[in-house]
């Protein structure tokens, strides 16, 4: 297994060949509770995945309308 600092590692095989992307997740908030069913789970993913992406929008500074423009 390969570790790094960064926010994505890969679990590599014994000649170094990348074989999986491991993204590092709170998992307690995603993995199923006893009485919860798949459909929880996905519902539990898709609001972990909104709450990060709301969490990394406040945390990036906004553009101007001529940043914007030349980023497209």
């Amino acid at each position: 297994m390969t570790v790094t600092n960064s926010a994505i590692d890969y679990l590599t095989d014994a000649d170094d060949n990348p074989k999986a992307v491991v993204i590092p997740i709170e998992w307690h908030k995603l993995l199923l509770q006893d009485g919860d069913s798949v459909q929880d789970l996905v519902e539990n993913l898709e609001d972990y995945c909104l709450h990060k992406a709301m969490d990394e929008a406040q945390e990036t500074p906004l553009l101007n309308r001529g940043d914007a423009l030349r980023f497209l």
